[in-house]
């Protein structure tokens, strides 16, 4: 195949356009072309309002072969055209090592999923635990949590069937480096349950909330139809272990269930199940993360902003990226960007409250939302009497969403920009109106953030102002607080990826190996290759119960 970059066409244009322009680039017929595989398909808004899509693609020739395509390509020493080398992504080969019992998954979210979709394809009949609630059963559940405030602290934002990404924007983009072609395989396999196939290509590709809780259900219902069983209800309360190896895990407080390996994929939000680790000392440190506010602009803003114009249906809503460092030394940035999508409750625990974004697949709301996040270190949130606590950072998020929760009385405490500043208590909206699921009120945010952190929050928004015009406008809308942006802690794995505690595999987001919905999947992956190469498949063989 040949590889072509910066293959451009506009914003309107004809699919047969695409081989034309293909094939003019090449020097040859569209007649000789097989078929065109749209690799990456990009933005590119630097002449604004006049915007193109910017393509790389992969052409196969109708005749020819390799040869051919190699003498294409010498001949027009043309730096955009190369010989694409791009292998399949496969498993790796089953290894010999009994299995006793089955492997276990903890975990339903993106890595749990993909993990045990992983071993099901090659006969391990995996069992994966989830402490929440199936997806259909958990949407109703956040919906009325939503109306009534009542949470449910096994079954919320956070916790049940795909995790908490499954309530957010489905943003599916990654820095992570794949080498192995892990990222592609899992937009594919994203694709194949249900995502548009566009997904696979596109530069910033997302699935909306709505269409991923509908393709993580057919994904739970494909590991189950290759033998694996997945449990709802059903928390790892203890982890039993002897000699420094895991044997069972306790599930519920009251049945074990016995494993020779345990994938340790539970999320960010696992707070008990951290707390529990850490009384069998297996080993844990405190990591750096970030904590901040939501802030809401209208989209039309950011449409104006990145495309020099209010509406554009061919793109999109348009999204953002902003980082900033202050002169304090801290990174401030953008996160979890969501076009036409809506700030929410993503609380866990009773008593505190946590906010998230999350957008529609059709992302049709009114007003964009990001978190504008300020990183701390261990160093910000350790004191004197837990400085060599792994879970100190829990305790510091825990501090702040206890703040959150009782400055608004238990809804979504919210407070225009300029009052932030100002330091006081917003009385009524200005030209932003609100877009919350949740009940909401106005609160001091400026009282639930350390001053430090809320001093770096102003320094960044004024740069922000200058990127994006109106940023920093006294209506935007905030809300707080955004203390779930990665997990704070991380649990050390080896080479083989397993726990000082063998067993025990850590993975994903929770566990401190990722962070947001494709590299926690792609992490998945890659503790299941580690254990398809190390141990031989169950088949129909099944875990054993005492009760």
């Amino acid at each position: 195949m040949i590889r072509i970059n910066q293959l451009k066409l506009p914003l309107e244009y004809e699919k047969e356009k695409l081989l034309q322009k293909a094939a003019k680039i090449l020097g040859i017929s569209p007649a000789d072309i097989l078929k065109i595989d749209i690799i990456k398909e990009s933005i590119d808004a630097r002449k604004k309002p006049e915007i193109f899509y910017s393509y790389i693609v992969d052409v196969t020739l109708k005749s020819g072969g390799s040869k051919r395509e190699e003498s294409i390509v010498r001949k027009k020493k043309d730096r955009n055209l190369s010989i694409s080398h791009e292998k399949p992504y496969c498993l790796p080969e089953c290894g010999t090592a009994p299995l006793a019992y089955p492997p276990v998954i903890i975990g339903t979210g993106p890595a749990g999923l993909f993990c045990g979709l992983m071993l099901a394809r090659k006969g391990y009949c995996p069992i994966l635990l989830e402490r929440g609630e199936d997806v259909d059963a958990r949407t109703r559940r956040v919906e009325a949590f939503w109306k009534d405030g009542v949470l449910n602290p096994a079954s919320n934002v956070q916790f049940g069937e795909g995790g908490a990404g499954t309530f957010s924007d489905g943003k599916l983009n990654t820095l992570v480096k794949d080498t192995f072609g892990r990222n592609r395989e899992v937009l594919k396999i994203l694709s194949q349950f249900g995502a548009d196939p566009s997904i696979c290509y596109q530069n910033k590709p997302h699935i909306g909330t709505d269409v991923l809780s509908r393709i993580v259900k057919s994904i739970r219902q494909e590991i189950e139809s290759l033998g694996g069983t997945v449990r709802f209800l059903s928390q790892v309360t203890d982890f039993r272990i002897k000699d420094g190896k895991l044997y069972a895990l306790e599930i519920n407080g009251k049945e074990l269930l016995y494993t020779d390996a345990a994938v340790l994929a539970v999320g960010h939000s696992a707070r008990d199940t951290f707390e529990t680790l850490y009384r069998h000392s297996v080993p844990m440190e405190a990591k750096a993360f970030a904590v901040g506010l939501r802030i809401q602009h209208p989209q039309a803003m950011i449409n104006m902003s990145q495309y020099g114009m209010e509406e554009c249906s061919a793109l999109g809503p348009a999204s953002y990226k902003l980082t900033r460092q202050t002169t304090a030394g801290r990174g401030v940035y953008s996160f979890c960007m969501c076009p036409g999508g809506y700030v929410v409750n993503a609380s866990s625990e009773p008593g505190r409250l946590a906010v998230n974004g999350m957008s529609y697949h059709d992302r049709a709301g009114e007003n964009a939302n990001s978190a504008i996040i300020v990183s701390v270190t261990p160093e910000d949130f350790s004191h004197d009497n837990d400085e060599k606590n792994p879970l100190s950072g829990i305790y510091f998020q825990r501090e702040l969403e206890e703040k959150a929760y009782q400055a608004a009385g238990g809804n979504i405490p919210v407070q225009l920009y300029g009052d932030f500043i100002s330091d006081c208590t917003s009385d009524h909206f200005g030209k932003v109106r609100p877009a919350f699921r949740g009940q909401y009120g106005f609160a001091n945010l400026r009282r639930i953030l350390p001053e430090a952190l809320s001093a770096s929050f102003i320094e960044a928004m004024e740069g922000f102002g200058h990127m994006i015009k109106g940023f920093d406008c006294p209506d935007a809308i905030l809300a707080g607080i955004e203390s779930r942006t990665s997990s704070p802690v991380r649990i050390p794995r080896d080479e083989t990826l397993e726990s000082a505690v063998r067993g025990l595999f850590p993975c994903g987001e929770g566990a401190g190996y990722a962070g947001g919905i494709t590299s926690a999947a792609m992490d998945g992956i890659k503790v299941a290759e580690e254990l398809i190469r190390r141990y031989r498949p169950l088949k129909e063989k099944t875990g054993e119960l005492e009760g």
